[in-house]
């Protein structure tokens, strides 16, 4: 093998050990931090948003590695590391609270419902939050299909940029979704707290990968 090729070895090698270390870190932060009695039960918002969003945030990973193999732009690689490591970090957060809550990992009922029952308030709608009367919908929101991330997967350069910045946010768009719809639907603060952060810090690089991809049409 060349010494470019065991660096570049190296530094995938290195990458992966440390995002270990990062969901091994979190989910320890999320034992000791899933809030207050009386706890969340499984078909509350807050279990569902834990589960939903594990998901959710598994695909930003996913897509951030794929990407990461075929760009040799800095930019583009470091915005990918951040994602993938801060959605790791809050993903095995989300799994330390279901574990602590004592619930299963798993949703007893169809991804995305509880985005879907009426708000605490008795209200149906809120600007940027489904309707409660309409119909769970078959995906979450902003997640790619599988053929999408399989078409990514064939690109290089510019074209694989392209793609990678167009999806994301996309997904990062569905992911505000979702911590909006938790704030209008609970007071739980631990989880509060973190779907805020989620929505602040996705908007912001929504605007970074806008700024990006503006820079390659």
């Amino acid at each position: 093998m060349s010494p470019s090729g065991r660096s570049a070895g190296l530094t995938a090698f290195v990458a992966t050990m440390l995002a270990l270390v990062l969901v091994a870190a979190s989910l320890i932060i999320g034992r000791a931090t899933a809030g207050p009695d009386p706890l969340p039960n499984t078909r509350s918002a807050e279990a569902g948003f834990a589960r939903d969003m594990q998901i959710h945030h598994d695909q930003a990973v996913e897509m951030s590695m794929i990407v990461r193999d075929l760009t040799d732009s800095p930019d583009i690689r470091l915005l990918a590391y951040d994602i993938a490591t801060s959605q790791s970090q809050q993903a095995g957060q989300m799994f330390g609270w279901l574990a602590t809550w004592g619930l299963p990992q798993s949703s007893p009922e169809p991804a995305m419902t509880w985005m879907h029952r009426p708000l605490p308030s008795g209200e149906s709608h809120v600007h940027g939050v489904p309707d409660a009367t309409s119909a769970v919908p078959e995906a979450m929101p902003g997640m790619a299909t599988r053929a999408q991330l399989e078409e990514l997967k064939t690109l290089r350069g510019v074209a694989a940029e392209r793609m990678f910045l167009r999806l994301m946010i996309a997904h990062h768009e569905g992911g505000i979704d979702m911590a909006d719809a938790l704030l209008q639907r609970s007071d739980y603060p631990v989880v509060t707290d973190l779907a805020g952060s989620i929505a602040k810090a996705q908007q912001s690089e929504i605007q970074l990968m806008e700024d990006l991809l503006a820079e390659r049409q």
